[in-house]
């Protein structure tokens, strides 16, 4: 049901982690005065679109598709709360691995290059879409007490 307030939560968090496809979230300076920006498809010099020199890490790529795509069925799970429960628990762990390993990476890089990295307010999104998903997971919870409730008085 699309009027359900987890609904909503789950749905803004799809709408960050999607963002996070499009977006840069890390730049990389280095002491020649290149500058490398990072996103979901490399680390490329700016203005430079190769991404076969620094080609991001396919398993990130990979989580991130698995995240997204549970997330969208974790929104049309609505009649299944325990399922959608289990799933959101994934996504929200499977969120901030992503986080993570984008960090790992972004260090790894700096460090071949010999830079300094900074990132971008774009990294906190898996963050706050996996605070999102938590705050669905209560949401969803309350629904499932509510129905074991009206069953119990039948």
């Amino acid at each position: 049901m699309i009027q359900r307030i987890q609904t909503l939560y789950l749905l803004i968090a799809a709408i960050l982690l999607g963002a996070l496809f499009f977006v840069p979230f890390a730049q990389i300076a280095v002491k020649d005065g290149a500058i490398y920006r990072a996103d979901l498809l490399g680390i490329n010099p700016e203005g430079i679109n190769k991404p076969e020199l620094f080609p991001f890490n396919w398993l990130i790529l990979l989580i991130w598709g698995v995240s997204m795509i549970l997330l969208v069925a974790t929104i049309f799970l609505f009649k299944n709360r325990k399922m959608q429960i289990r799933l959101s628990i994934i996504d929200s762990i499977v969120s901030l691995i992503i986080t993570g390993l984008i960090y790992l990476k972004i260090w790894s890089v700096a460090k071949q290059l010999s830079g300094t990295y900074a990132f971008t307010v774009y990294l906190v999104f898996p963050v706050i879409a996996a605070i999102l998903i938590y705050l669905a997971i209560r949401a969803i919870r309350k629904d499932e007490l509510l129905v074991r409730s009206v069953d119990r008085i039948r």
